[in-house]
């Protein structure tokens, strides 16, 4: 049988293009990207919406009057569907860490902050891997996890797009509620190191076991989504040893995109999903 390499487009292909866009994913997509990890929040009229900041990021948003924004804020959750479209995405701000990360990015002036159902409806050959963004940490920010997860399948099974969606979250609420009302949803569950350190807040009450992929695959798995520095070639062969597929991110180095091949992982979420698809071919 022959082994399917999941390459991801991490919010579109965030380092070429404006992240968690339309424009962005259409771009993309013309590269020859099939898959696309984003993220969804929730706007005061209930509208799930593709963005990463609970709070409006001032290196990518300028206001209704162009200027950029001189702090972060205000909340996604706390503007209407129409409020929000009023920011323009288009653009990393001047002198930003983004953009010194990303010099060859290509902005879009104009582009705004899409709903769920926009981007489903655009790409309707995509798979997406949807991240709710939710913190325990700060609840107020946005919508609760249950009404957000919620609001996430209903425009999912109006897409008809339950079976190319995998769900994740940091916020392992959400993956409960979800598997507790939808159990045909495939699910990942998201872990970076501040996480598994502070599994008390984050992961709903699961006490962490010897490891991480046996906290994962206790979940009933199917898909590990480890923060990919600080995975190991151990890790990757006890999570396929509990039957889990290893999605690390956020994998924007050639010389990372190998070495986590040759190891054996099961896919790779990227910034520059360009460069991934080249190795692999």
């Amino acid at each position: 049988m022959t082994r399917i390499f999941d390459i991801q487009g991490h919010r579109g292909a965030r380092a070429l293009f404006p992240e968690n866009t339309l424009e962005g994913f259409l771009a993309a997509a013309a590269l020859g990207v099939g898959a696309f990890e984003l993220d969804v929040g929730m706007t005061a009229d209930g509208v799930p919406v593709v963005v990463h900041d609970p709070l409006l990021n001032p290196d990518i948003v300028r206001g209704p009057g162009g200027l950029w924004l001189a702090e972060p804020g205000p909340a996604v959750w706390s503007l209407t569907l129409a409020e929000l479209q009023t920011y323009d995405v288009g653009r990393l701000r001047p002198g930003s860490r983004a953009a010194g990360l990303f010099p060859e990015h290509r902005p879009h002036d104009g582009a705004r902050i899409p709903t769920l159902a926009a981007v489903l409806d655009a790409l309707p050959d995509a798979r997406f891997t949807i991240e709710i963004k939710t913190d325990p940490a700060h609840q107020a920010w946005t919508a609760t996890p249950a009404a957000l997860a919620e609001a996430t399948l209903t425009v999912i099974d109006e897409a008809k797009a339950a079976e190319r969606v995998l769900v994740e979250a940091f916020d392992w609420r959400v993956q409960h509620r979800i598997g507790h009302i939808r159990p045909d949803i495939r699910l990942a569950w998201l872990t970076r190191p501040e996480t598994v350190l502070n599994a008390a807040l984050w992961w709903d009450g699961v006490e962490p076991l010897l490891s991480v992929p046996a906290a994962v695959a206790a979940q009933g798995g199917p898909v590990w989504a480890p923060d990919y520095a600080s995975l190991t070639r151990d890790q990757v062969l006890e999570a396929h040893a509990l039957g889990l597929s290893v999605l690390p991110w956020t994998v924007n180095q050639p010389e990372d995109m190998r070495r986590l091949m040759d190891w054996g992982v099961d896919g790779l979420i990227s910034d520059r999903p360009d460069l991934a698809l080249g190795l692999l071919a």
